[in-house]
């Protein structure tokens, strides 16, 4: 995903004070050399760099070097394409976001949840509901309001591309109000950054990006953040209410998700998934992601799958409600 969160030189850097603590010992034979990740987006965006805070902890685990490489294009679809390819032998594996929840969907590959292996998820970005900081609107009530007093495709919003996660966001919003999910106009853009900024110079009504991505804009009095749609408040933004609390009944979160190819051996497998979930618990990494407004996750492999398959139909339902569903 597009988004700005550290420059790539600069998380080894500021990891390296943390990740000096000793680790527990390996007792099995993977692995037996340096591993990669696979990130399918480009260096310095959300994928990115909780990519490389996982693998700083990984390292840290298994004593072995982790080479994170960027494999960008496609919206994806080249990245996500060499991680599912890859040979299955536990040393290439992958981050995979949302995008593989609704690729098949879209048109755009026949990628789906079920072409991975899901390790786990690891982290999620909630969207957000974010207007011009001296607007007149302070409450996503009033959003709501001046959408259903105005005309069709009066407001706009962006944060992504048409059918991104940002859109989905937005036309589950409109539909848990009891609106058309298409009521504001979207306006595709090359991700959350640029929409805030759009944002702010007045160009688009809101952005459903992660509030994240325009922090800066927020404390700053430039933009105003009216809701996040986590399941809670933020912790680098305790003051911004939920929906939920803001009345309306819909989350979404942006997520990432450790993948391998299928077909990985259980010996392989099981070793992975234990170093995996040690490096995600050092402390020094979820305080990493949480410092940069990610929320740390972990679970089975088992609920990991189910909530991708969920989600790829919530998708699929709001895609095809807006008119996008190709697949």
């Amino acid at each position: 995903m597009s988004m700005p969160l550290l420059p790539r030189r600069a998380l080894p850097a500021a990891l390296a004070g943390l990740l000096a603590a000793p680790t527990v010992a390996r007792a099995q034979s993977w692995p037996a050399r340096p591993l990669t990740i696979v990130v399918p987006w480009a260096a310095g965006g959300g994928a990115d760099t909780v990519t490389r805070v996982l693998a700083a902890g990984l390292e840290q685990e298994v004593r072995t070097p982790v080479n994170v490489v960027n494999r960008t294009g496609g919206n994806g679809v080249v990245g996500h394409t060499a991680i599912l390819t890859a040979r299955p032998d536990g040393y290439t594996i992958g981050l995979a976001t949302s995008e593989i929840s609704y690729f098949r969907t879209l048109g755009m590959a026949e990628i789906s949840p079920d072409s991975f292996d899901i390790l786990s998820r690891v982290a999620t970005l909630p969207a957000g509901v974010t207007v011009k900081g001296d607007g007149p609107w302070r409450s996503v009530q009033d959003v709501l309001a001046a959408i259903r007093d105005g005309r069709r495709g009066q407001y706009t919003a962006s944060g992504a591309g048409v059918g991104g996660a940002w859109h989905i966001a937005l036309a589950g919003m409109l539909r848990a109000a009891g609106m058309e999910v298409n009521a504001v106009r979207w306006v595709p853009s090359q991700g959350g950054a640029p929409a805030m900024q759009d944002v702010v110079a007045g160009g688009i009504s809101m952005a459903t990006c992660s509030p994240i991505e325009g922090k800066g804009l927020i404390d700053g009095g430039q933009a105003r953040c009216l809701a996040v749609m986590g399941g809670e408040r933020l912790a680098m933004l305790p003051a911004v209410p939920s929906l939920r609390e803001s009345g309306l009944d819909w989350t979404f979160e942006n997520w990432f998700a450790l993948v391998a190819p299928r077909g990985l051996p259980e010996d392989v497998h099981r070793p992975m998934r234990e170093a995996l979930g040690r490096a995600h618990a050092r402390p020094e990494v979820r305080e990493a992601l949480r410092q940069r407004g990610i929320v740390p996750v972990w679970e089975s492999a088992e609920a990991a799958d189910g909530f991708a398959r969920d989600y790829a139909r919530t998708a699929a339902d709001l895609l095809g409600a807006l008119g996008l569903a190709r697949g």
